[in-house]
């Protein structure tokens, strides 16, 4: 594996981590009612994923140049966390959502 390989793995790593927990702080905040927390959250989740999915990005232009990529547990362990990240963010967008629909459900009662 090259010294490259390994920056653009972590760099996946990194952003898909901090990108999954904004995403989990934003479905509490929303749970507790601070709704503008809780999309501060979201839009932190979405700037992480950006960077983790420009890493991913830079693989794939370059396996469309003909240069292979070679495979690691590294590698798959990155590319794992980017996809949960993804779908971590876009249920927490769906479930922000409900606790809104819900928060103003309950401020008319």
């Amino acid at each position: 594996m090259t010294e490259e390989l390994q920056i653009l793995s972590f760099t996946m790593i990194l952003h898909a981590g901090n990108a999954r927990s904004a995403s989990m702080e934003s479905i509490q905040a929303a749970k507790k009612g601070d709704l503008a927390l809780a999309q501060s959250k979201l839009e932190e989740a979405n700037q992480e994923s950006l960077q983790a999915h420009r890493a991913q990005t830079t693989l794939l232009q370059d396996e469309a140049k003909g240069l292979e990529t070679p495979l690691s547990i590294l590698l798959i362990h990155a590319q794992d966390h980017l996809m949960t990240a993804m779908t971590v963010r876009d249920l927490a967008v769906e479930m922000v959502e409900l606790y809104t629909r819900l928060t103003r459900l309950e401020e008319k009662s």
